[in-house]
C-alpha cells in the first residue's frame, strides 16, 4: 500500500474538483516532455511560449538602465554616473525614486504606484485621443492576473457563461474552469483571416439562455493568439455594440498591440468605444496590455495594466478589495510598464538608440512572421492564414489516418501524438491546436515566430523535412 494512500491531497476526489478540470496546453504533456529532452542533453527549440528573450532577443537598453539606477539608487551618486548612463536614463530614475515611497523594495498601492498609473493613462489618452483616469487602472503582475481577477469578479456559479474565442489562449479556459464558470467557445472563421460572426454570438447567446444560463463577459484576443489576425475597426465596433446591447461585458486582451504586420494597424476597443459617444457609455470594458510581449519582451519582469471603462463605482472598489489581498504588483514591473507607456521623446539622448532598438527588433519579427508563413504554406496538407499580428502562427494540418490510429492506439489526440513526434524527431517544441480549441474535425499546431532570424532557415528546414516524413511514414506520401 503506498505511502500516500491516506493522504488528505490525494487526487482521487481529495484535491478541488477545479483545479483537477482546468488545463493549460502550453505548459502541458510537450513542455513536460521538452523539458525531460533538454535535461537528457540533447536540443530542444522551446516555440511553445511568447517568451522572446528565451529564444535571443535582447533586451531594450534605456529601460534596463532607469530600473538599475531605481534598484540600486547609489548609481546616482558615483563619480563616473554621467560617463556610464545618458542623462535622460539619470533623469528618469531621480523621478521614479522620488515618487517611490520607500523605494523599489517596498510595497505600493494595491493598484500600483500613482505616479506610474498616471504614465499609463497618458499613454492611453495619446493612443486613443479619449481621456484615462489614473483611478480606474490597475497594475499588475503581467496582464494574466488582472485578468483572473476581473474574471473572479464576474463569475459567480457554474451558470455563469465566458464566452472564450475558439481557438484562444489557455490561460481564459483554464481560469473559467479554476473559478467553476461556464466555459462557452465561439468559433472564429478560419477562412475569413479568424474573424468574428456576430450571427454566431447571437445563436450562442441564445442556447445558453434555453440552458438557463447567464452570459457574463466575452473575451476578445486582438491581435490573436494563436490565431495571429488583427480585427478591423468595423468588426470591434460590431462587438461592442452587441455587448452593451446585450449587457455583457468585454475582456479586451490588447497584449500584442505594438506586434502588427499588415497593412490593417491596431485599434484598441477604448478608441472604439470612445467615438459611439453616448451610446458607448453602455459598453462595460476591461482592456489589458503587458511589458511581455511587444517589442520589449521583458516576461520576467512580470508588469502589466488593466483599465476598468464604464465599470459599476462598487463594483471598482471590489476589484480594488480582491488586488489589495495581494497587497502590491512586483515594483520592477511597474517601472517597466511606466518605461514602455513613457519612453525616450525625439530629442531626448537616449532616443535615437531607444528608437533604432525597438525598431529592428519589430522589423525582424516582421520578416519572420511573413517567413514562416510562406514556409508553411509551401508545404503540403498544410495551410497557414497570414500572420498579421502578435507572437504566432497556427497552421492546419490535415493528418494521415494512419498517424490518426496510432494517436489512439496511444489514447492521445492527433495533434498532440504529431507534435511529440515533431519534438522528438528535431527538438522543436509546438503546441497541439487541442490545448486552444479548434472546429471538431481540424488539426492545428501554435509556433512562436521568436527564433532568431539566423536560426529560422534552420528551424524551418528541420520542420519541412519532419513534415514530408510524417506524411510518408503513416500513409500519405508527400510531394517531395
Amino acid at each position: 500500500m503506498s505511502s500516500f494512500e491516506n493522504a488528505a491531497l490525494h487526487p482521487d476526489g481529495r484535491l478541488n474538483s477545479h483545479v483537477m478540470a482546468s488545463r493549460y496546453a502550453v505548459r502541458g504533456r510537450i513542455y513536460i516532455e521538452a523539458q525531460k529532452r533538454r535535461a537528457s542533453g540533447k536540443e530542444v527549440i522551446f516555440t511553445n511560449i511568447g517568451n522572446p528573450q528565451a529564444l535571443g532577443q535582447q533586451p531594450i537598453t534605456f529601460p534596463r538602465q532607469v530600473i538599475s539606477l531605481v534598484t540600486y539608487p547609489q548609481l546616482l551618486e558615483h563619480p563616473n554616473a554621467k560617463d556610464i548612463f545618458p542623462s535622460d536614463a539619470l533623469e528618469r530614475a531621480r523621478q521614479y525614486l522620488a515618487n517611490l515611497p520607500g523605494g523599489s523594495g517596498a510595497y505600493q498601492d494595491s493598484r500600483g504606484n500613482l505616479f506610474i498609473r498616471e504614465e499609463v493613462a497618458k499613454f492611453i489618452e495619446e493612443r486613443d485621443g479619449y481621456a484615462a483616469n489614473p483611478e480606474h487602472i490597475f497594475l499588475s503582475d503581467g496582464a494574466s492576473p488582472a485578468i483572473q481577477r476581473c474574471l473572479n469578479l464576474l463569475i459567480r456559479n457554474e451558470n455563469d457563461a465566458i464566452l472564450l474565442p475558439t481557438p484562444q489562449y489557455p490561460l481564459y479556459s483554464a481560469s473559467v474552469a479554476l473559478l467553476g464558470g461556464h466555459i462557452q467557445g465561439y468559433g472564429l472563421q478560419e477562412d475569413q483571416e479568424w474573424s468574428l460572426s456576430i450571427d454566431n454570438l447571437n445563436d450562442i447567446l441564445a442556447n445558453l439562455h434555453d440552458k438557463g444560463m447567464t452570459p457574463r463577459a466575452i473575451v476578445i484576443i486582438n491581435p490573436g493568439n494563436p490565431t495571429g489576425q488583427v480585427l478591423s475597426y468595423e468588426n470591434i465596433e460590431e462587438i461592442v455594440q452587441w455587448a452593451a446591447a446585450n449587457h455583457i461585458v468585454v475582456l479586451a486582451d490588447e497584449v500584442y498591440q505594438t506586434n502588427v504586420y499588415g497593412k490593417r494597424p491596431f485599434v484598441s476597443f477604448k478608441k472604439v468605444v470612445g467615438d459611439l459617444g453616448d451610446d458607448g457609455k453602455q459598453v462595460e470594458l476591461f482592456s489589458f496590455h503587458t511589458v511581455s510581449k511587444g517589442v520589449f519582451g521583458e516576461c520576467g519582469r512580470r508588469g502589466g495594466y488593466l483599465e476598468a471603462i464604464n465599470i459599476h463605482p462598487d463594483a471598482l472598489d471590489q476589484l480594488y478589495k480582491v488586488f489589495s489581498i495581494g497587497l502590491s504588483s512586483n515594483v520592477d514591473g511597474q517601472l517597466m510598464v511606466g518605461l514602455m507607456c513613457n519612453p525616450p521623446k525625439p530629442g531626448d539622448p537616449s532616443y535615437d538608440l531607444y528608437h533604432m532598438e525597438c525598431n529592428a527588433i519589430f522589423q525582424s519579427l516582421k520578416r519572420r512572421a511573413e517567413m514562416l508563413s510562406i514556409a508553411f504554406n509551401s508545404l503540403p496538407d498544410v495551410s497557414c492564414q497570414p500572420v498579421k499580428g502578435a507572437l504566432y502562427a497556427f497552421p492546419r494540418i490535415n493528418i494521415p489516418e494512419g498517424a490518426v490510429k496510432e494517436a489512439e492506439k496511444q489514447n492521445m489526440s492527433p495533434d498532440l501524438f504529431y507534435c511529440l513526434e515533431l519534438l522528438h524527431a528535431t527538438g522543436i517544441c509546438a503546441v497541439p491546436g487541442s490545448g486552444f480549441g479548434q472546429e471538431e474535425g481540424t488539426f492545428h499546431f501554435r509556433t512562436t515566430i521568436l527564433p532568431s532570424e539566423d536560426v529560422m532557415p534552420r528551424v524551418i528546414e528541420m520542420f519541412s523535412s519532419f513534415h514530408k516524413e510524417f506524411l510518408h511514414k503513416f500513409g500519405m506520401p508527400a510531394k517531395m
